[in-house]
């Protein structure tokens, strides 16, 4: 069965940085796209940052400059670098990963920043 499994987040205050991690496994034949959202109660669901399997990335306005998506192929790992955090970054940020035919999620890691 296929698993994403996140890990990384955790409590930091303004200004500090989090490394998330993200580790895809199982029986997984092409991966065209992994990403990361983040969701706080409330509100809808964001798209943070993608990378394709060729390198390409995109990233919200309101991180970018500030967050850096990466990724192992080898692995099928994707990584998410966060810097100069804010406290509207506090959130549950979800991996998620598209093959050629199927969409998984993880189910989330917290990230809270205070002030």
């Amino acid at each position: 069965q296929v698993r994403l499994v996140e890990s990384g987040g955790g409590l930091v205050q303004a200004g500090g940085s989090l490394r998330l991690s993200c580790a895809a496994s199982g029986p997984i034949f092409s991966i065209n796209v992994m990403g990361w959202y983040r969701q706080v109660p409330g509100k809808q669901r964001e798209l943070v940052a993608t990378i394709t399997r060729g390198g390409s990335t995109d990233y919200a306005d309101s991180v970018q400059g500030r967050f850096t998506i990466s990724g192992d192929n080898a692995k099928n790992t994707v990584y998410l670098q966060m810097n100069s955090l804010k406290p509207e970054d506090t959130a549950v940020y979800r991996c998620n990963m598209r093959t050629w035919t199927q969409e998984y999620w993880g189910q989330g890691t917290q990230v809270t920043v205070s002030s």
